[in-house]
């Protein structure tokens, strides 16, 4: 098949790119020359990119420039890493409509950030064609935007769920955990607490959550890129992890000391969460995606992390 990634060049990213070239599929990545991801910088090929993969530069939020980059390219599937607000996916419709036969949009486990349930979340919980969506929104404003992830990642889905243009999944993906390019700091924020014996805040009641490591969330996006499936997908593996696992498991590998504080308000540490909204994966595991447990790669994902620091 023909792919194109959007905003394929980091993190699970290259992994599914690697995946799906030793697959035997031809993939392009299409990056941007800006970004409302505050501090991000345009887009230059790594050096581990393989040389198979075609290369395409546009700022998405450009409707003509896009346009001008893919020319009159035509892609089998189309794999959208960055797409955070409905005006992206307006445009990503307009101009991908008859250029794709099947959009697949990673999306994130915030799109449950006002569920509240004891029992894993399952897809029905947020059904992107009831959710109001609403263009104008400061969505160019990079701490607005920071502010309103999830509800960015839900109306990004509501736009392409409307009357789809064409077959379309939007994988809710897990907090994702592992590799040495881990670049989001969060598993350093409890390193350098745990190796000093520092408080780390977590609130009062403090509910466990779904993870995925970072090779089996690119696995699972190759297989969905193959798959015919549509509508919203959970993505994570099985059992739940506290953030009190987390960090014995780093306590373990690092030394130090464990302290968690409890606190009824203020800012607490990126691995705990104030509601429960863990995620059920047997829609996808019944669609034939078969995930393995936390269990067996939390050990491994925290040594490939820690170790590159």
């Amino acid at each position: 098949m023909n792919i194109l990634i959007i905003g394929g060049n980091r993190y699970f990213g290259k992994r599914l790119t690697a995946r799906l070239l030793e697959s035997g599929h031809a993939v392009t990545i299409l990056n941007r020359g800006s970004s409302l991801v505050p501090n991000a910088t345009p887009y230059t090929a790594p050096n581990d990119t393989p040389d198979r993969v075609d290369h395409l530069l546009a700022d998405r939020n450009d409707e003509a420039a896009l346009e001008a980059a893919l020319g009159d390219r035509t892609f089998d599937v189309v794999v959208d890493q960055v797409c955070y607000t409905p005006r992206q996916a307006a445009i990503a419709r307009r101009v991908f409509g008859p250029r794709t036969g099947r959009y697949v949009m990673t999306s994130t486990v915030e799109v449950y950030e006002y569920e509240d349930s004891a029992a894993p979340v399952r897809e029905e919980a947020v059904d992107p064609r009831t959710v109001t969506v609403d263009l104008d929104l400061p969505w160019d404003d990079g701490e607005f935007l920071d502010a309103h992830y999830g509800e960015g990642k839900r109306q990004a889905e509501a736009v392409f769920a409307a009357e789809p243009p064409f077959p379309y999944t939007a994988v809710r993906v897990a907090h994702v955990l592992g590799g040495a390019d881990d670049f989001t700091g969060r598993v350093e924020h409890y390193a350098r607490r745990i190796r000093a014996g520092e408080p780390i805040s977590v609130p009062a009641v403090n509910h466990p959550a779904t993870y995925v490591y970072v090779e089996e969330i690119a696995e699972f996006l190759a297989w969905a890129v193959e798959a015919e499936f549509t509508g919203p997908v959970n993505a994570h593996s099985h059992g739940p992890l506290t953030t009190a696992d987390i960090c014995a498991e780093i306590e373990r590998q690092l030394g130090g000391e464990t302290v968690l504080h409890e606190v009824e308000v203020g800012e607490v540490s990126p691995f705990s969460f104030v509601r429960s909204y863990g995620m059920d994966n047997s829609r996808a595991t019944a669609l034939g995606f078969s995930f393995s447990n936390s269990a067996q790669w939390l050990p491994r994902a925290l040594s490939e992390t820690l170790g590159a620091r």
